[in-house]
């Protein structure tokens, strides 16, 4: 129900804009992963130069996204989740139309600028949409709405592959393509309206937005870090081992090249799947932190297949970068847990925070991944598989002391 008693449609207008955006979001997120190499050649990078440069400039918009999640966060408690919904989709499109147009001696400088502005653009976009959706649909239908969201998004990964694909090395165009997309989306503002449970407490004392709340009391502190934990598997499966397939492919002897930007789109189409999935199987079992055992189980599986993968066939690789995907296809259910779990003054920021800090966990893991090289001597897989196996033990023990969150009634605040 809305906020004036009338049944909500599960496809409505903010159910359209949410997915459509983070459609758009992800295409972004996802595509400088996809032509990371042939962007960085034509700036002139060569050899080992792309795959450090390139973990740089990963790092950097990560960084963009955490200090975005928070700005955005607090923002969509204060003024609404539609104009944060919107700012974000805005900020980005920005961004992808400046990183299309870098060149010159400071071009890797300029590209690191606009991927920290695209970063902080892409942190606010999913978490506004989400806490909308969750705010406006009634509590039986949430997750499948949380699950159209995340679902239609992800897609955008694939879109991304497939562009990039067509223009071969005319990477700009990509760029323009996803900032045309997100300017065109702006146009759908009109039709979209604010949150009931927003609005209700808008013209209230109470206390809106407190970024410094999650961590004046232990027990939402807690909550909080559980959020940002359950998540971690996914970027570390994205941002590890898909990101870099080529490198983990080529020590394991596999019988030909492997194109990371192929490994990413295989691994988000599948991971679309994953996420219709485990939205469905929530519905039906009525739970959210049994979903996500048995996707930490199946990723555990994928795991081992991944890493055990030497002399394989190159449509073998690929086919195991799909199985992993849609193992972590458990990010429709992350993402509406972390709305669920906080009360309407603090639920945009936990919404929006959390899945940017679970993908700014990413140079952590790419730290432990490193790390584990220089400091403790493993080889390359060695220390792939430990981050691995590391992010999904977190994982496990931090879903496993979580609330059930599955049909919780939303229109309540949290104290302060």
């Amino acid at each position: 129900m809305n906020s004036a008693g009338k049944p909500v449609k599960l496809i409505n207008a903010a159910v359209v804009v949410a997915s459509l955006g983070y459609f758009v979001d992800i295409y972004d997120l996802l595509l400088f992963g996809i032509i990371r190499i042939k962007s960085l050649k034509s700036l002139g990078l060569t050899g080992a130069e792309i795959d450090s440069t390139g973990m740089w400039l990963i790092n950097i918009q990560m960084a963009g996204m955490l200090v975005g999640g928070i700005i955005w966060g607090v923002l969509g408690d204060k003024r609404g989740r539609l104009s944060v919904l919107f700012g974000s989709i805005l900020l980005y499109s920005v961004a992808n139309i400046a990183n299309g147009m870098i060149s010159g001696e400071h071009a890797i400088t300029w590209y690191m600028i606009w991927r920290f502005v695209a970063g902080l653009g892409l942190a606010g976009e999913l978490g506004a949409g989400i806490t909308l959706v969750s705010e406006i649909l009634p509590k039986e239908k949430r997750g499948l709405g949380t699950m159209i969201v995340a679902s239609v998004g992800i897609s955008g990964a694939v879109v991304a592959y497939f562009v990039s694909a067509y223009f071969g090395d005319n990477w700009r165009v990509c760029y323009y393509i996803g900032g045309a997309l997100g300017l065109a989306l702006l146009i759908l503002r009109v039709s979209v309206v604010e949150s009931g449970m927003f609005n209700n407490i808008r013209e209230t004392g109470v206390s809106r937005g407190n970024y410094f709340s999650f961590f004046t009391s232990r027990e939402r502190f807690f909550r909080y870090l559980t959020c940002i934990m359950i998540g971690l598997p996914t970027w570390y499966v994205v941002g590890i081992l898909m990101t870099f397939s080529n490198a983990f492919a080529a020590k394991m002897n596999v019988q030909g090249p492997i194109d990371p930007g192929k490994a990413i789109m295989i691994c988000y189409a599948a991971l679309t799947v994953g996420d219709f999935a485990s939205g469905y199987i929530s519905q039906v079992i009525r739970s959210r932190k049994k979903v996500l055992y048995l996707f930490y189980t199946l990723l555990t599986i994928c795991l081992i297949l991944y890493f055990n993968a030497h002399g394989i066939s190159v449509a073998a690789f690929y086919t195991i970068c799909g199985l992993m995907g849609f193992s972590v296809g458990f990010w429709a259910i992350f993402v509406t847990v972390a709305a669920e779990q906080f009360g309407t003054n603090l639920r945009a920021t936990a919404a929006t925070t959390v899945p940017n800090y679970a993908r700014g966990m990413l140079p952590l893991i790419t730290l432990v991944f490193t790390g584990m090289q220089t400091g403790l001597g493993l080889n390359y897989l060695q220390s792939g598989l430990f981050a691995g196996v590391l992010c999904i033990v977190l994982a496990f023990i931090f879903a496993f002391s979580m609330k059930e969150t599955f049909g919780k009634d939303l229109n309540y605040v949290e104290e302060n």
